[in-house]
């Protein structure tokens, strides 16, 4: 919980002058009177409060420049920094003494940004309050710390600001019969609900094996881990051991689908059965439906083929229906969750490269997952589709889809492919000595795509990265859980005074 806290000062602060205090215990008065009176050197407008709200001429100062995109991107850096501190520093987290600061880091923002990627195996290497920081990492990171901040002064019963709520929900538009704090205890309720059902489960099914009190842990890290897409494991080989055991693989595979599939579509679906008992009328969103289509979609296309590539190869030794539920698992698992029940290093290069589509679309969002989601890809089919048809217009469901909304997924894109194409040039050059051990092309490419679109699958490189490696899969990490938010914002919000005019037309000729 310390670090929690010292990863939201930098967010309290900025709210807490619209606090009241009155009525509260001493030591939380006390604690928010300190806050308040670091937001009044910082914040001396009320109403001032973001670069593109500010009167012209106005004098501002460095706090009130910071932007909510500027600010998000700023609390996942210092949690990476207080999580890779923490591993680093704090006794009894880690068995062995000798935990460099850059594996650390490695390990803190791997967990940050729900990747899974990991430099040591967290089962063997970390003890259980370290595992169990690295959960309280994961959990943060994949919910968003500035999500837990507003649900700590909602729970106050304290109003949130403007500022929070543009803060902590970029998506409030597209819900709007809910309010910003709705939103907030929305997400966290289903959140823990369906993590506390799925580690349920999870307990029944490995009590055999594990025992009634060795099961709890486990059940407990893997149903956090799979909700928040993340990947860690505490067994050795992942999820390898449990091949023959469709049960847990369905259950986390669930867990997985329903992380990545965004609260927005999570509420809509659930407004849906509502009405339907009601006998009343309710229509899902265009982007819900998209969603599901969509991930439907991609589930079935990268089942098939996953399994018919693999059904005489790694998935050999086993019984026919324990091939099709593997083969499902890797379809989902695929898309940004990171737990593997087969060793990708010995796949066909077939299966990696679609596991290497899948990775880079990834889920869905306002979800736990990364890639460049699943509605970017869908507009971008549906614009391609729309264009071979002569249609002025992108449209899909007797709807018409706004053309900035086209050209940012178009953006967004283009953007991903060019961060994920410099990242395995740079791991192809810093890894050169892989070269003894496989195809280093094939590796640093898996590696690369599998960190950008925060994945965490990998085909055995990742303990053996050099230090360069490491910084460039770290920064690959940062930049895929944050990146591509931070940038459709900049996208949302133009700048104070943009050009309102525009240059000449010239054609250029295309394909």
């Amino acid at each position: 919980m310390p670090t929690f806290f010292s990863a939201t000062l930098l967010f309290s602060i900025s709210v807490a002058h619209n606090v009241d205090v009155a009525g509260e215990p001493r030591i939380v008065r006390g604690a928010l009177s300190v806050v308040r009176s670091a937001a009044r050197v910082y914040m001396y407008s009320r109403t001032a409060w973001s670069r593109w709200d500010l009167s012209q001429g106005t004098r501002v100062s460095l706090w009130q420049k910071i932007t909510p995109p500027q600010l998000f991107v700023a609390s996942f850096a210092l949690l990476i920094l207080f999580g890779g501190a923490g591993l680093r520093l704090i006794p009894g987290l880690c068995t062995d003494k000798d935990f460099t600061w850059i594996d650390a880091i490695f390990m803190s923002t791997s967990a940050v940004c729900v990747t899974g990627l990991a430099v040591v195996d967290p089962g063997s290497f970390l003890t259980f309050s370290g595992e169990a920081f690295l959960l309280l990492l994961v959990q943060f990171g994949g919910l968003g710390i500035l999500t837990f901040t507003s649900l700590i002064i909602s729970a106050l019963g304290k109003r949130l600001s403007l500022r929070e709520e543009s803060l902590c929900i970029f998506t409030a538009d597209a819900a709007p019969h809910l309010t910003p704090g709705q939103i907030t205890w929305n997400i966290v309720r289903y959140t823990l609900i369906l993590e506390a059902i799925g580690a349920l489960l999870l307990f029944l099914f490995w009590v055999p094996r594990l025992g009634w009190g060795g099961a709890v842990w486990p059940a407990v890290f893997h149903s956090v881990s799979a909700f928040c897409n993340a990947g860690f494991s505490t067994f050795a080989d992942n999820l390898m051991g449990f091949q023959s055991d469709p049960g847990i693989l369905l259950v986390i595979g669930g867990l997985i689908v329903l992380g990545g599939l965004g609260f927005l579509t999570h509420e809509e679906v659930l407004v849906t059965l509502r009405a339907r008992r009601r006998n009343q009328a309710f229509r899902l969103s265009l982007q819900s439906r998209i969603v599901l289509v969509t991930t439907i979609a991609l589930l079935i296309g990268g089942w098939i083929p996953l399994t018919i590539l693999e059904w005489d190869r790694t998935l050999q030794h086993l019984e026919p229906v324990h091939r099709i539920v593997n083969g499902l698992f890797m379809s989902i698992t695929s898309r940004t969750a990171g737990f593997n029940s087969i060793d990708y290093g010995k796949a066909a290069d077939s299966s990696n490269l679609v596991t290497m589509v899948l990775m880079m679309i990834g889920g869905s969002p306002g979800s736990t997952a990364g890639g460049i989601k699943t509605t970017t890809l869908a507009l971008m089919l549906i614009l391609a589709w729309s264009r071979l048809r002569g249609q002025e217009f992108t449209t899909v469901w007797y709807r018409s889809i706004p053309e900035e909304t086209t050209y940012r997924a178009v953006g967004l894109f283009t953007i991903a492919i060019t961060v994920v194409l410099a990242g395995i040039l740079l791991l192809t050059i810093s890894e050169s000595h892989l070269k003894e051990g496989g195809n280093v092309l094939t590796e640093c490419m898996f590696e690369a795509i599998s960190a950008f679109n925060t994945v965490g699958l990998s085909m055995g490189i990742t303990p053996r990265l050099s230090f360069v490696g490491k910084c460039i899969t770290i920064l690959l990490m940062f930049f895929g859980r944050v990146g591509l938010l931070t940038l459709a914002a900049a996208l949302t919000f133009p700048r104070k005074g943009a050009r309102d005019f525009r240059y000449a037309n010239e054609d250029v000729v295309v394909g």
